[in-house]
């Protein structure tokens, strides 16, 4: 079956220039590239440089999605199990009400921690240990509140486990592509993101500013890949649904991830991913209600259809030209993939 993509094509053309200066879109069925193409230009002044489907874009808070991948690969691994409590690894968590937070709460948004901080109350703080003793919003286990906070416990608690920074972790995990950060000499080839008060336009380094203070390198933001490292992670997971071998982690754990850890009305859990729950969400009307994904608030995301084997990745930069939600955009691009099947 030949297929033209035309509708995400004609899409993705149509937006470029007034909802991102750079895109690649990336879809794949039954774990093969259906359709790959890039749009635009890395920012929209003089300094602009084209957008190649190898593009590297700030992944934003899919960042999760890998740093959740190298948390269970711990627990495969048989170091740590998803519901003991943290406190034996964070024992900043021993004497308080932290101290039964679980990495499943962790990973499905049900610790009770904050969602994040305004990055200004952290100029003399150590984000680390903010996160780790900020108060929580919710007893554990009571209710889904989307946590950064929540993710950067995740990670300090995989690196301690481990005795490696994320950095290295996620080195020896994923593709060369796929990295926290980006070389000086490559940095004007990463699409730009938000012209802040504080940092002027960002390009090249992490826009989450949380992440910034921590020198880049955090559990919730801060990686940096292609659309075919984001795909490759969506097929450990998607694959091992239909018989694909998952070279990351075994069979009966992925699935334990995409099963619903937490009921939402706006937005189920897994572990790690996000499950969908209307046709509201940012993957649209049409793929199925077994669907998993996540989004990135620079304008990234990705959402898979088990029901289809198919799974579709949007990198943008949407955020360049402000913070106004793209949830419009992001469904009709699974929309119009989805209308091809």
């Amino acid at each position: 079956m030949a297929l033209s993509f035309t509708r995400v094509h004609e899409l993705l053309e149509s937006a470029r220039g007034t909802d991102f200066t750079a895109a690649v879109a990336r879809i794949e069925h039954r774990g093969l590239p259906v359709f790959e193409r890039a749009y635009g230009a890395t920012r929209a002044d003089e300094l602009a440089l084209p957008v190649y489907a190898d593009t590297r874009f700030d992944l934003a808070s899919l960042t999760k999605l890998f740093v959740t991948t190298m948390f269970l690969r711990v627990v495969a691994q048989g170091r740590i199990t998803l519901d003991e409590p943290l406190a034996a690894v964070l024992t900043e968590w021993k004497d308080d009400a932290h101290r039964n937070i679980s990495a499943r709460m962790l990973l499905a948004h049900t610790s009770g921690m904050n969602s994040g901080a305004d990055y200004r109350v952290m100029f003399d703080e150590n984000v680390e240990q903010f996160a780790l003793r900020s108060p929580l919003l919710a007893k554990p286990g009571e209710r889904v509140i989307y946590s950064d906070l929540g993710f950067i416990a995740l990670g300090i608690a995989l690196q301690r486990l481990t005795g490696l920074s994320l950095a290295a972790l996620a080195a020896r995990t994923f593709a060369p592509s796929l990295r926290y950060g980006s070389r000086a000499a490559l940095r004007a080839t990463i699409p730009a993101t938000e012209a802040d008060e504080w940092r002027g336009r960002v390009q090249g380094a992490v826009h989450d500013e949380k992440a910034h203070l921590m020198g880049g390198i955090a559990g919730h933001a801060g990686l940096f890949g292609t659309a075919a490292d984001v795909a490759s992670l969506t097929e450990c997971y998607l694959g091992a649904l239909h018989g694909r071998s998952s070279p990351l982690l075994p069979e009966a754990l992925v699935a334990h991830a995409l099963a619903e850890q937490a009921d939402d009305p706006v937005l189920r859990r897994g572990l790690g991913w996000a499950l969908k729950t209307t046709d509201d969400n940012s993957c649209g009307r049409y793929l199925d209600r077994s669907s998993f994904g996540h989004t990135g608030f620079v304008g990234t995301c990705v959402w898979a259809d088990p029901t289809r084997d198919l799974q579709g990745v949007l990198l943008t930069n949407a955020v360049y030209f402000g913070r106004a939600d793209t949830r419009d955009l992001r469904a009709a691009f699974f929309e119009a993939m989805a209308l091809e099947w």
